[in-house]
């Protein structure tokens, strides 16, 4: 199609924006496909709230250096933070989600990468490259993925083999030492046999300063390396395998603590805050380290109307990180002078060793437009120990072991040309015990639950390129037990399963020739005996609690519009208004003394948080990206491209302070460069968080007012070739 000449461009912008429709001579958007149920479909038949990212809007958030934490609210109503570095994200949607911090924590939002669950927080974080799509599943997923997706699913999918040969290489290197290099080969290697091979590297040089030890560029820096590759057998007509593979190795940085950031009764940055300084006495400049390694094996077996899938993987990760808690060092009464007084030191080593199996097997008619089934197994077998070192007692280590098994089914009839009904269920039996091998005092904790969940969705088709929808689902987190406080002379806590019963309606269409796509969605729903993590106090603890209920309502947006060949943007909203209702329940308050507590309080300090919104839910999130081109040459053209992300009003804990909450923190990115029209050679230039925000990410309630912060600014030059 012919591209349009610069002088035109301004007319057909403004004509387009005048009329809202395109001439037949204008692009069109591509169709998006995608696997929300187990099965491609297309983005317009999914009767539920789906959002993808993919090319430029997903590569670009990782040039300088990024780990899965860049995808925080790049997707409306989905925030990932993390107080482990590069290791343990935590991530949220419509609000729900978990601060724990310790390595064996449950999260309400389930990540799958290659249709393959990672349970544990630390598999959750394996890089992401040579990713073809990201799909965010919002709201309760019961039927087809089961416990723990009572917020939703981040669901991610690789470049697999195919018999074409094909490859491409990427190289970004920036300020502070940034390095990143990946890239990807693939094709054919017999008539029935191809491969694809893929991998990343991504280095930062140490770019922080130690003023207590008096050593330079002492931390902040990492090396992230990875690899994953496939291979692709088409045994026969009918039966294919598909075997992957990936190893991680990283040696970097945990979370930089910082003292005493925060004045009491402001949550702005004070004068203790340099990006490029801090004043650590402990913690060996917080190092972190692990190894992680998988398999997993597809077989797909068409039996003449249906199809067989098997998929079976297992994944090990391994290592540690060391951080100083306090983030500073005592009373600074005498050079060097630090961030204020802290009353003691505090610096622990968090290691893990944790493993997974998984197993599932589904049997699927072929997709059709009358009626169609899927039917399923699942079953899962992990063990996780977490060793403990406070430094001031000897090490613990606790176990925790989870043996889940299900079964499921779906399925959609057709009853009109234009009504569609859409209804799964599942059940699932959950356990998980708890013990402390090798320490003086013994704990041996178990609890298991079972639980059907499921959903109904009643759609309907008013044109070919438009669906409305409403759906009903109850989803749950299987129960929890936490036992880090072992290590400081606590004791496990338990929480209860929670349920979520979920009510959404929402629309999806395509129009204006093709050019604009919408999905939009409302959502309100109620989680019963909602698991909460009450996290810090002046023993820096962990427990967990269940609330009476939690409620939570709001509205999402995604919209892209091709205004024209050459000019694209995209823009997200999302609205997450978030309640905890129970008038009885009460958490600590302030371990430092420090903080301006702004819940009732009874006569111990306990802070009643009856009324206010879940921790680490951002009320609105917003995201733009805009795309503009300019043929040169006839074979090449030049582009600028921009993403912008905006998080509103967060609350870090469960109690409210003035201390302890976000509000209007955004980052932006740009790409300014050159490349060929068929992709074989881009040149750009990039940067990341361009305005150099200085974003609180997360605080520890403990001894001081410590917290920690968003990545530097970093500009850099990229070089890129497929073939």
């Amino acid at each position: 199609m012919n591209r349009i000449t610069a002088p035109r461009l301004a007319i057909a912008a403004a004509v387009t924006a005048a009329v809202g429709m395109s001439t037949p001579a204008m692009a069109q958007l591509e169709e998006v496909i995608v696997t929300a149920q187990k099965r491609e479909q297309s983005l317009l038949d999914v009767p539920l709230s789906v959002a993808t990212l993919e090319g430029e809007r997903f590569s670009a958030l990782f040039e300088g250096g990024a780990d899965i934490r860049g995808l925080s609210a790049r997707v409306p109503g989905l925030y990932v933070e993390s107080s482990n570095g590069r290791v343990a994200p935590r991530f949220y949607i419509r609000g729900l989600g978990n601060i724990d911090f310790d390595l064996a924590a449950s999260q309400p939002v389930t990540v799958v990468m290659d249709e393959v669950v990672k349970e544990n927080v630390i598999l959750k974080s394996f890089p992401l490259f040579d990713i073809e799509r990201v799909e965010v599943l919002r709201g309760p997923q019961g039927s087809l993925f089961g416990r723990n997706t009572t917020a939703g699913i981040v669901k991610f999918d690789s470049y697999k083999p195919t018999q074409e040969f094909e490859g491409r290489a990427k190289l970004d290197v920036g300020e502070l030492g940034t390095i990143n290099f990946e890239g990807a080969v693939g094709g054919g290697l017999t008539d029935n046999l191809s491969g694809r091979i893929a991998v990343l590297s991504q280095n930062r040089d140490d770019y922080i300063d130690n003023d207590f030890t008096g050593k330079s560029d002492a931390l902040g820096g990492f090396e992230d390396n990875a690899v994953k590759g496939f291979l692709q057998w088409d045994a026969t007509d009918t039966l294919s395998f598909l075997l992957g593979a990936h190893y991680r190795d990283l040696d970097g940085t945990s979370s930089i603590f910082r003292a005493n950031i925060f004045d009491p009764g402001s949550n702005d940055l004070n004068g203790n805050f340099d990006r490029e300084t801090v004043f650590h006495d402990e913690g060996d400049n917080n190092p972190q380290e692990y190894e992680n390694t998988g398999f997993n094996l597809k077989a797909d077996w068409d039996l003449g109307g249906m199809t067989l899938t098997s998929i079976t993987a297992w994944d090990e990760a391994d290592g540690r990180s060391l951080g100083d808690i306090d983030g500073g060092f005592g009373a600074s009464f005498a050079p060097p002078f630090g961030p204020g007084f802290i009353p003691f030191n505090a610096v622990t080593e968090d290691a893990a060793d944790v493993e997974q199996f998984t197993q599932e097997f589904r049997l699927a008619s072929e997709y059709g437009d009358g009626l169609n089934w899927q039917v399923g197994a699942f079953y899962f077998d992990g063990d996780l120990e977490v060793k403990t070192s406070p430094f001031f007692v000897d090490p613990t280590t606790v176990k925790h072991e989870n043996e889940t098994w299900a079964v499921f089914g779906q399925a959609d009839y057709a009853f009109s040309d234009n009504w569609t009904i859409t209804a799964g269920i599942r059940y699932t039996d959950d356990e998980k015990d708890f013990s402390t091998p090798g320490i003086f005092v013994a704990f041996d904790e178990s609890v298991s639950d079972d639980q059907v969940s499921g959903d109904l969705a009643l759609s309907y088709t008013p044109s070919d390129t438009s669906l409305v929808w409403a759906k009903v689902a109850r989803g749950f987190r299987a129960p929890t037990i936490q036992g880090r406080d072992v290590a400081f002379f606590g004791v496990p806590t338990i929480a209860d399963s929670e349920t979520i019963d979920s009510f959404e309606i929402g629309y999806k269409s395509q129009f204006a020739d093709d050019r604009v796509r919408l999905n939009a969605a409302a959502f309100y729903y109620e989680v019963n005996d909602i698991q909460f993590t009450a996290v810090g106090g002046e023993d820096n603890s962990i427990a967990l609690v269940n609330a009476d209920t939690g409620i939570g309502m709001g509205v999402e947006l995604d919209v892209q519009w091709l205004i024209t060949n050459n000019f694209e943007v995209t823009f997200g909203y999302a609205y997450a208004d978030t309640e905890i209702d129970d008038d009885n329940l009460r958490v600590p308050g302030c371990g430092s003394g420090l903080c301006t507590v702004t819940n009732p309080v009874d006569a111990d300090g306990f802070a009643f948080v009856d009324g206010n919104p879940f921790p680490n839910a951002p009320e609105t999130t917003l995201n733009f990206t805009a795309s503009y081109s300019m043929p040169i040459g006839g074979d090449a053209e030049l582009f600028a491209f921009t993403d912008w992300a905006y998080q509103g009003d967060t609350q870090i804990f469960l109690y409210e302070s003035e201390e302890f909450q976000t509000e209007g923190q955004y980052e932006g990115g740009v790409r300014l460069g050159w490349r060929k029209l068929d992709n074989s050679w881009e040149v750009a230039l990039f940067g990341r968080n361009i305005t150099d925000e200085e974003n609180v990410q997360g605080a520890i309630d403990f001894n001081n007012l410590t917290g920690f912060v968003n990545e530097p600014r970093v500009w850099g030059v990229t070089i890129a070739t497929e073939f």
